[in-house]
């Protein structure tokens, strides 16, 4: 894995330079949009008190941003659609710096909720255009991976940047969180200018006609395979803590503990989806899913005690993050004709899900199951991922 990583990095682009750097600088910018979309959950009961808000209100803002990214990035993504890549890229780091200062500059909720907005615009955008952009920078054999390298700085940021951003908002109050997001903004921005290439090119094409290949029957399951896995992590992800409480009698740095191997389960999920992608696309999300499936199946036992829980929850990171890489791949493979559109819709593909899910896992709390048989939920709607693959696999010409 090691190896082929490091291929990847050494890949050469049309311009003739390592690939390498061009993909560190996105990786760096996902590592701030995935520190400022989720450092806000572990800040809700200081911003709360500081705009003399509920912490349900203040979890709106978290809604908000999910809301943002599915319906917004698509419509950012035809605005830019006439910028070569390399501009429209930096257009977007430039959007997201300003959404993070607006965010640490608000002076009440209605305020924060707007800059909250706004960041999320660039996000599906961003992660959409450079998921075709790391792709192109690469040969064939290594494009999963080089889409791969790019999302591993939203895995980081669960790892590293979440934790921190926390603490510093503690410390010295939410504000200086943004402001610190607003300087990794700026650092990523210095990287992307200096080191992508500067030919990469408009894809181009006519705007009618790349709403038609949404249309496409393979776009379609693509996408629906990005919802059903978005939604089977998220169904049981978003309760996971009171789920530990509730069955493992796990204390507060106990679960501290869970979620930081957890968020490395999902750092190595990601490399490994990576090279599965570039070996076999559909057979390996297949494979993935009911591996995923079975881990979640046997999540229900085991979480009554803390250790094969926590043995358990990270083997979950690693499967369920593995199917993001392919499944990205997956739509570009299909959308030939509209890549960067269809790569932007299928990240309101995934924030979709992650609604879908919470709320279906809070549906079933509501109606009186157990925290303990969540991972049921989140099991079947593995198995619907490979029933779906299976079908989109059969079906392809």
């Amino acid at each position: 894995m090691q190896h082929t990583l490091e291929q990847t990095l050494r890949a050469e682009p049309a311009s003739g330079r390592p690939a390498g750097l061009a993909l560190l600088a996105l990786a760096a910018a996902s590592f701030g949009i995935g520190t400022t979309e989720f450092v806000i959950m572990g800040l809700l009961p200081e911003v709360a008190g500081d705009l003399r808000v509920t912490i349900p209100q203040a979890g709106l803002l978290v809604s908000a941003y999910a809301l943002s990214v599915t319906f917004g990035s698509p419509a950012v993504a035809i605005l830019i659609a006439r910028l070569d890549r390399r501009r429209a890229l930096l257009a977007l780091v430039g959007l997201f710096i300003l959404g993070n200062a607006l965010c640490a500059l608000a002076t009440g909720y209605g305020l924060l909720m707007l800059a909250r907005i706004v960041t999320a615009l660039c996000h599906g955008a961003f992660f959409g255009l450079g998921s075709v952009v790391a792709a192109d920078l690469v040969p064939a054999r290594r494009k999963a991976s080089a889409i791969a390298i790019m999302f591993t700085g939203l895995t980081l940021a669960n790892v590293l940047g979440v934790p921190f951003g926390t603490a510093l908002g503690h410390a010295l109050g939410w504000r200086a969180t943004f402001w610190a997001v607003v300087g990794i903004g700026f650092a990523a921005a210095a990287a992307l200018f200096a080191w992508l290439p500067r030919n990469l090119p408009r894809e181009g094409g006519n705007l009618l006609a790349e709403v038609r290949v949404l249309r496409r029957p393979q776009v379609l399951l693509a996408m629906l395979l990005s919802v059903l896995a978005s939604a089977s992590l998220f169904s049981v992800f978003t309760y996971v803590a009171p789920l530990l409480a509730a069955t493992a009698r796990a204390t507060p740095n106990e679960i501290t503990g869970v979620l930081l191997l957890f968020g490395v389960g999902l750092t190595l999920g990601n490399t490994l989806g990576g090279r599965l992608g570039d070996w076999r696309l559909m057979p390996s999300v297949i494979g993935l899913a009911l591996a995923l499936c079975a881990t979640l199946l046997g999540l229900v036992p085991a979480t009554r005690a803390l250790v094969p829980a926590t043995a358990l929850i990270g083997v979950w990171g690693v499967l369920a993050f593995a199917l993001v890489a392919p499944l990205q791949m997956r739509v570009l493979t299909a959308a030939d004709g509209a890549r960067t559109l269809a790569s932007t819709v299928n990240q309101g593909a995934f924030n979709f899900g992650n609604a879908t899910g919470a709320w279906l896992g809070g549906v079933a709390i509501g109606a009186g199951i157990d925290y303990g048989h969540l991972p049921l939920i989140g099991a079947g709607l593995a198995l619907a991922v490979a029933a779906v693959g299976v079908v989109a696999h059969r079906t392809d010409r």
